[in-house]
């Protein structure tokens, strides 16, 4: 027992942590079961621990509770079992527990915070340079976004033909010396090249390290860590596991990550790209997500050409990539009534001036696509892809922000916390406007998008005041119109990007 090492005291919604020594021989990751048995007087909770190498096993908990806990931790790791005991804490100011699925298709922390998704993509941020990383975290601090989406596996795609800083299993790496945009369709999901050497049964621990590291950073900035799974951008052959293979490692991740109160699990990025799998494959990934994750964390997968079924009952909220060129967030609303979820948009396409017309919309369009989604009921996600002259592309690499949009999204940020309850309903108005309410209809804003009224007409048939703002979006004001009854008219300025928003007194 001596050896037992554990956390004394924890915050309610942090991570208790136990290490323990065990056999080393074999292979550990896969010759070896521990587990942890949690016991307080609201709780009892039967977790999986992992193996962290060099002869260390590890067993975390994320407590629900403020009162004294019990543990027993046992299996075949050790000929020793081992208990303790630990006491949990109030949680701090910032510590809001968990993100759930809400109230009116919106997402609330555990303790019913209302949170308003407002996401940003970097693929593989912890796969560059600790330098950069550190760069990234700075930049994220500088702003305004609590969601993060990020790969486990390393990237193979355009501006991407650098080896990641580690790979998350033993052995080595394909020759990629002569990679360049010209051949780069030799590589890939069709054509994983010859001379990867992995061993699927071993992880490298350094690698998840890191990457633990990371969402632990990403909790102290109040940013959730939306963990992507899986995805089809490889030249390694990590999106070519066997099932078996798909499962080990869905456990083991499960087991390591599970404990931090900020992750999500996306269970692929673009998963109609795995052109080998069925959706019976996907399903069966899920069922080891949601049989080995004992927190219930959201849970989606993400699209490019064809939607999932965001109606099948594991998946928390959709996680969706548009999949029309010109349209996206104005369907924000569409897809609550279809899928009776939380829509989280998190691929509106990018802020920048790259080839593609994905990665080349303005940041006036970024933020409207922003608008569009928030009065309709949603969670835009933002994305940046500008040329660089060292390739660091904020999409993939992070780094700094060079854009024009996480300005105003920031702005957005103050309206959303401003909005009562959970978030905006969308409703219908005008023929020709957005209409988002809240507080049973006495919190309106209306949206006018591309369009530029010189004025507006109201007209309400109770005998209520009304307090009337003009909020210019791209501009980043907020201007008190004044208080009226009954119809009334507010003069606009006639630009782009205008909205109203109208306060029962």
């Amino acid at each position: 027992m001596e050896n037992l090492r554990y956390t004394a005291s924890v915050e309610k919604w942090d991570t208790f942590e136990a290490v323990l020594p065990g056999f080393q021989d074999g292979n550990p990751f896969k010759d070896y079961t521990i587990y942890g048995v949690f016991v307080s007087g609201n709780e009892r909770k039967t977790v999986d621990g992992f193996y962290d190498g060099n002869g260390r096993y590890i067993v975390r908990f994320m407590p629900s509770f403020e009162e004294e806990y019990e543990f027993t931790i046992k299996g075949t790791f050790s000929s020793e079992e081992y208990r303790g005991n630990f006491k949990v804490t109030p949680s701090s100011e910032i510590n809001h527990g968990p993100v759930r699925v809400g109230s009116h298709l919106h997402l609330a922390y555990e303790d019913g915070t209302p949170f308003h998704c407002l996401g940003t993509t970097c693929y593989v941020w912890t796969h560059q340079s600790t330098s950069l990383q550190e760069e990234t975290l700075k930049t994220l601090s500088e702003n305004a976004f609590n969601k993060l989406r990020f790969c486990i596996f390393p990237k193979h795609y355009i501006y991407n033909f650098h080896e990641p800083i580690s790979y998350p299993y033993e052995g080595t790496p394909c020759d990629s010396s002569g990679l360049n945009e010209d051949n780069i369709v030799l590589f890939g999901d069709n054509a994983i090249p010859e001379g990867n050497h992995w061993d699927f049964q071993r992880f490298n621990p350094v690698h998840f390290q890191n990457f633990e590291e990371r969402i632990k950073d990403l909790r102290a900035l109040g940013i959730e860590a939306d963990i992507i799974l899986m995805h089809p951008y490889d030249r390694w052959g990590f999106s070519h596991m066997s099932p078996e293979e798909e499962a080990f490692y869905l456990r083991y991740v499960m087991a390591r990550f599970s404990a931090y109160r900020n992750v999500w699990w996306s269970l692929a990025n673009e998963y109609d790209l795995f052109f080998h799998k069925s959706v019976a494959d996907w399903e069966a990934n899920a069922r080891e997500v949601y049989t080995h994750d004992p927190y219930g964390h959201l849970r989606s997968i993400h699209n490019c050409l064809e939607f999932y079924d965001y109606s099948r009952p594991w998946i928390t909220h959709s996680s969706i990539q548009r999949i029309d060129l010109y349209k996206s967030s104005e369907l924000t609303d569409e897809w609550r009534l279809r899928y009776n979820k939380p829509v989280v948009l998190d691929e509106i396409a990018y802020e920048g001036n790259i080839n593609q017309a994905w990665g080349n919309i303005s940041g006036q369009e970024m933020t409207r696509r922003f608008w569009e989604g928030f009065v309709r009921g949603g969670y835009p996600g933002h994305g940046e892809t500008y040329q660089h002259p060292e390739n660091i592309l904020w999409w993939s690499h992070g780094g700094s922000l060079h854009g024009e949009s996480p300005a105003r999204i920031k702005f957005l940020a103050e309206i959303m916390q401003q909005t009562p309850g959970s978030g905006l309903i969308p409703v219908k108005g005008e023929w020709d406007e957005v209409v988002g309410i809240a507080d049973n209809g006495a919190y309106a804003i209306h949206y006018y998008s591309g369009f530029r009224p010189g004025f507006r007409t109201f007209s309400f048939k109770d005998n209520h005041s009304y307090e009337v703002e003009i909020i210019d979006t791209w501009n980043m004001t907020v201007e008190n119109a004044g208080t009226f009854q009954g119809k009334f008219k507010i003069t606009l300025p006639g630009r782009e990007f205008m909205a109203i928003r109208i306060i029962r007194k």
